[in-house]
């Protein structure tokens, strides 16, 4: 891997800057060079949020990320504004809970997953982000799994364990999927 550009987009209170902090988190303690740009509107729950990751073997130039590898749409609007925008042979996972349109793109590989409803049915609200991390790791393979769940054992107090096991539940259902 010389560099991988990832790009997470959806509205706020989806989880968009946290899943981008568990892979900047877990690129970093994998000796990668990192970089992370969380970006949201003023309105914050609601509003647009988009969180720019990048996982690199060398110096990273610029921290933004306007052709992604990696695109994770949690949301119409940001599937439409970014899915041409990625690479050619990148990845685009989105949300089909929430997007409901067909989704193709000639230069990309296209994963739908209805992680909404698969965290609703789970008792896991809330966590489609977290459903959504583990299908995009399972097609990109820019990082494994055990290292996310590594990371995020790191990254969750130990007093909110809970918090921890419905994490690790929701990125192995995605994974899975």
């Amino acid at each position: 891997m010389s560099a991988t550009k990832i790009l997470i987009a959806g509205f706020g209170g989806q989880g968009i800057l946290f899943t981008g902090k568990a892979i900047a988190y877990t690129g970093l303690k994998a000796g990668l060079e990192v970089s992370w740009l969380p970006s949201y509107g003023p309105e914050m729950r609601g509003g647009t949020a988009n969180c720019s990751i990048t996982l690199s073997t060398e110096q990273i130039g610029s921290p933004i990320v306007d052709k992604p590898d990696v695109l994770i749409a949690m949301n119409l609007p940001s599937l439409e504004k970014y899915i041409d925008e990625t690479e050619k042979g990148g990845f685009v996972v989105y949300d089909s809970s929430l997007i409901t349109k067909e989704v193709c793109s000639d230069k990309a590989s296209v994963y739908a997953i209805p992680a909404t409803k698969l965290a609703s049915d789970n008792s896991l609200e809330g966590l489609a982000n977290m459903i959504i991390l583990g299908k995009t790791l399972k097609e990109a393979k820019f990082l494994s799994l055990d290292q996310i769940k590594a990371s995020l054992a790191q990254m969750v107090p130990a007093k909110k364990a809970e918090l921890l096991e419905k994490n690790i539940k929701a990125i192995e259902i995605g994974y899975n999927f």
